[in-house]
């Protein structure tokens, strides 16, 4: 399915473009969006939830420091699996949630369109950390969100220690891409657009 929804969400905005501690605990979701109740719709958010949960446990695993951030963040937006495809061309797509502290606030989608070479099909974790009061609630106000329109959002990295230079880490709305193989260098999240999952 996510397959599918990346193939669609991509090509559509192709077309637009003319060619170029939280920890893993789990609660209920408390959306203000209104989502059909449907069991695939429950199948699908308790899924997220599941990998999210995780996604954060990697996280934090792999970079302690990421802990103090996440403690500290009026909310955290996880996408465990964004899948990054194309040729010429290329797009990128996940689905995500919303966490408040330990509460689940609501289910995202993020969508992106990108020019150039990008051969085979990439998986990373990328997570929106909402320093400020006023950045959440713009963000939870927003009916589409993007990176660089809406907000400039610092993607965090690790120096030659493993360390994060939490000096650096000083704006409103931080970020981390995580692959297997650790944080990602020298990325920009520009264009990046997210919306609600309904």
């Amino acid at each position: 399915m996510q397959r599918r929804e990346f193939l669609k969400h991509t090509g559509a905005a192709a077309g637009g473009l003319g060619l170029i501690g939280l920890g893993a605990c789990t609660t209920t979701a408390t959306s203000s969006t209104t989502t059909q109740d449907t069991p695939e719709t429950r199948n699908k958010q308790g899924e997220i939830r599941v990998s999210s949960d995780n996604a954060l446990t990697r996280l934090q695993e792999q970079v302690p420091d990421s802990r103090e951030l996440i403690a500290k963040a009026a909310g955290v937006l996880v996408f465990p699996r964004v899948i990054a495809a194309g040729f010429g061309i290329g797009g990128q797509y996940g689905e995500g949630l919303l966490r408040r502290k330990a509460t689940i606030v609501d289910y995202y989608r993020l969508t992106s369109v990108s020019v150039g070479l990008q051969i085979g099909a990439q998986s990373k974790a990328i997570y929106f950390l909402f320093m400020t009061q006023e950045a959440y609630d713009n963000f939870r106000k927003s009916e589409g969100w993007a990176v660089g329109a809406d907000a400039s959002v610092a993607v965090l990295k690790a120096g030659a220690d493993g360390r994060l230079d939490l000096t650096a880490a000083r704006g409103p709305v931080l970020a981390f891409v995580l692959t297997n193989a650790g944080l990602m260098a020298n990325l920009t999240l520009e264009g990046t657009k997210i919306t609600r999952l309904t």
